[in-house]
């Protein structure tokens, strides 16, 4: 905190005063000539000068300040030819200018990923640090299962780990799945996962981009410790109708974009699997009882373009996951039982431009989760969560040097868990209110130097009032015109926990009179290089400490008492207390990422070697021990090959953008083994005498978490062609999960047996998936 105080202090006392000579402004969106749709990122600058920006997550941009005079302003961004327009800065005027670049694969006969004339080094530089950035197109590089999924691509970045090929749940720098915020379109989404984690929620061809914060994120996210992902749905092509329609051996898909004219546009997609119509249904599998189940989800947004300075985007999701299960189909009082999950979230935002140098995005978002577990008479239960959020964020740009962002945050929470079962009841009901405050100075005293200090101001009510400051400091340095080095802290508060289970969808709680906020700080150093033009190299080292961690106690029922009783006189159970046990963690690593976006051969290779320890009280005798998350060593190798294009470089032959594109895609992944609890000792007793009955009893652990599964490694391979027709688009695909058919370990198990009056323990290796999983589909785009 004092690091950011005292910057801020610094800034107001170096920062020059404003020049007397007269100055101007210039400011507006930067959009894709073709679909409308508004460019994050951009590079927006003054050729020959030092003042610049960058386009926000709304495409907006502004470069306040300007001497009069005449000036070339330039715009670039990868993929896009570059847009030049000569421009006059007159006194005291604020000038409106919005830009439309072409993509330059429609205007050339160059292949489709073709890079900006802007370094690649000033394009990690103004990249904050820690910070991932994707497109749809780096979600389809990564290895899939069944088809393309967000989650899993971020899975193969450094720094994220995965649990198991079941999971599509995110460990970012030793963190847990609950630590990680995810939003949609500005909303909280609290269930990100079909399936049980197999699945992620988000539909690729609904996605417009994603930005993934690792760690050291800016005062404008709070409420979670490891990560935040923020991902922003297409608000529909603005020019023309667009439709995509995928069809697999498991799913189906659609996205339609509308445009609405001068008014704006509508984007929708909806998707639903086929499990229950297809795999169920196949003879090869009549003998076994396949579960019926399915997944669907959907989005609508529409996008109003109500005048220059004002935006309004409506945006609505939903997904329900089904499960029905039937012990024994062909019994008809078969025990049986019914599961419903899933999200529905609703967000409003409005857009306003008060001037040239003062941006702004308001928000009303709803998000709501419910599951649902039905076993007849023997166990239900029912776990819900409401949160209605209103939010402002606010860009504030005063002049070449400095900016400013501000705004504020407040939820209004409502949870509860209830569950029946023979002999008890339990029913606990919370309502948090959440709300913070917070802002962020940028400083940019040189070309080559920029400071970042913010404070974020929360206040949580549940049952107990808290307060907490998070204050928040980035630095970023320009070493040379091909080299950065990059800083961050921070402090990260965290009032909502997930109580993990197996199988089934865990159970959200919130801090209160028993549990305080979790608490964690954040100390990251990075280093960027560009190599040969157009390779990106990333080095971070972190380290990152954590208080009020909460392990679920599995023994927790030993230590809990009745509320009350109910009118069976069966105990009813209403509060959370004694069902955690209480402690702190530590994790440290280094990460490097060597990743090219632009050419026939594109893709990244990552490397982790990273160390969790835990130290809960009262378990492992209060010593520090490894989670079963931590991973030591993770690479991947995630490659997108244009076959036709490489063939021709390695002829000497110029690259070309062909009507039939042959496109090769292989994923490698290894990571270190996931840390187990062995037996310490085993023995046996002999219930009868001189008869062959035992009882086993493994015992132990000394220590938790002493052992090591074997290596994860895990092959796939896609291959997908791209014919292109006069007014249509059709993208066959074959691709294989797990091709070098791997028995990775997803735990062990004991048999015993007694066998010529000698007893044997065997130990089984339980797989995750051992055979290859193929899978074909098409892509379908008008």
């Amino acid at each position: 905190m004092k690091i950011a105080i005292t910057t801020i202090i610094l800034i107001f006392i170096l920062q020059p005063a404003v020049q007397a000579q007269p100055h101007g402004s210039i400011s507006g969106f930067v959009y894709d000539e073709q679909s409308g749709e508004s460019l994050v990122g951009a590079n927006v600058f003054l050729q020959d000068t030092y003042m610049g920006s960058a386009s926000n997550s709304s495409g907006f941009y502004s470069i306040p300040r300007i001497p009069v005079g005449s000036y070339t302003l330039v715009c670039q961004f990868i993929g896009y030819e570059t847009f030049s327009r000569k421009i006059t800065v007159k006194p005291n005027r604020s000038m409106e200018l919005n830009i439309r670049l072409v993509p330059r694969a429609i205007a050339t006969e160059e292949i489709s990923v073709i890079a900006d004339s802007v370094r690649t080094s000033l394009r990690l530089y103004r990249k904050p640090i820690s910070k991932i950035q994707l497109t749809p197109r780096d979600i389809k590089r990564a290895p899939q299962f069944v088809e393309s999924d967000l989650l899993r691509s971020l899975q193969t970045m450094p720094g994220v780990a995965a649990i198991s090929d079941f999971s599509s749940e995110l460990y970012v720098r030793g963190g847990t799945p609950d630590q990680n915020l995810y939003l949609i379109d500005g909303t909280d989404v609290y269930n990100p996962e079909h399936f049980f984690g197999l699945f992620s929620t988000f539909n690729t061809d609904a996605i417009k981009s994603v930005e993934f914060s690792k760690g050291g994120f800016g005062a404008e996210y709070g409420g979670r410790l490891s990560s935040v992902m923020d991902v922003t749905n297409l608000d529909g092509n603005r020019n023309e109708f667009k439709s995509k329609t995928s069809i697999s051996l498991l799913s189906a898909k659609t996205t339609l974009q509308v445009p609405m004219g001068e008014l704006g546009s509508i984007s929708g997609s909806i998707r639903r699997t086929y499990f229950d119509q297809t795999i169920a249904k196949m003879e090869a599998f009549k003998d076994e009882n396949i579960p019926d189940y399915y997944f669907y989800d959907g989005h609508l947004k529409a996008f109003f373009d109500l005048n220059r300075n004002n935006k309004l985007t409506i945006s609505f999701y939903k997904s329900q996951d089904d499960l029905d299960f039937i012990f024994n189909p062909d019994n008809d009082n078969s025990e049986s039982f019914q599961y419903k999950w899933g999200n529905m979230t609703s967000s409003l935002r409005w857009t306003h431009i008060f001037s040239s140098s003062l941006f702004a995005n308001f928000w009303l978002t709803c998000s709501s989760y419910d599951s649902k577990f039905d076993f007849g008479d023997d166990f239900q239960e029912e776990n819900t969560i409401d949160d209605w959020t209103a939010k402002a964020y606010l860009e504030y740009y005063y002049s070449k040097s400095l900016s400013a962002k501000m705004g504020f945050e407040y939820k209004d929470l409502a949870g509860s868990y209830t569950a029946k079962f023979p002999g008890g009841e339990v029913d606990v009901g919370q309502t948090p209110i959440h709300a913070a405050v917070y802002t962020t100075i940028e400083w940019r005293p040189s070309p080559l130097l920029e400071l970042q200090t913010g404070f974020r101001f929360n206040t949580s009510r549940n049952q107990v009032v808290r307060h907490d400051v998070a204050p928040r400091f980035s630095l970023k340095y320009r070493l040379s015109e091909t080299t950065n080095l990059k800083a961050a802290a921070g402090r990260y508060h965290q009032y909502l926990f997930k109580i993990p289970r197996a199988f089934i969808a865990d159970i959200w709680t919130a801090s209160n009179q028993y549990y305080d906020d979790a608490k964690a700080s954040h100390y990251i150093l990075g280093f960027q290089r560009e190599i040969a033009d157009d390779i990106e190299l990333e080095i971070e080292s972190y380290y990152k400490h954590y208080s009020n961690i909460y392990y679920y106690d599995a023994f927790f029922w030993v230590d809990l008492e009745p509320s009350a009783y109910n009118d069976r006189n069966e105990p009813l159970y209403t509060s959370t207390k004694n069902l955690f046990d209480t402690g702190k963690s530590r994790a440290y690593g280094l990460e490097i990422l060597l990743r090219r976006d632009v050419g026939a051969l594109t893709g990244w290779i990552s490397y982790t070697i990273g160390h969790t320890d835990y130290k809960i009280y009262g378990l492992n005798q209060n010593n520090w021990f490894t989670p079963r998350h931590d991973r030591t060593h993770m690479l991947n190798l995630v490659a997108d090959m244009d076959i036709r294009n490489i063939v021709r470089t390695l002829w000497g032959k110029p690259q070309r953008n062909d009507r039939t594109r042959w496109r090769l895609g292989i994923g490698l992944n290894y990571a270190s083994g996931q840390p187990i609890t062995i037996p310490s000792y085993v023995y046996t007793t002999r219930q009868v005498m001189d008869q062959e009955y035992y009882y086993w009893y493994n015992l132990g652990p000394i220590e938790r978490n002493n052992f090591r599964l074997p290596p994860y490694i895990r092959f796939d391979l896609n291959l997908t062609v791209t014919r292109k027709f006069k007014h249509v688009t059709l993208e066959p695909y074959i691709q294989v999960f797990n091709a070098t058919s791997r028995d990775n370990v997803w735990f062990i198990q004991y048999d015993e047996s007694f066998e010529n009056n000698q007893i044997k323990q065997e130990i089984d290796d339980v797989p995750m998936i051992p055979i290859p999983i193929p899978s074909i589909g098409i892509n379908i785009i008008f």
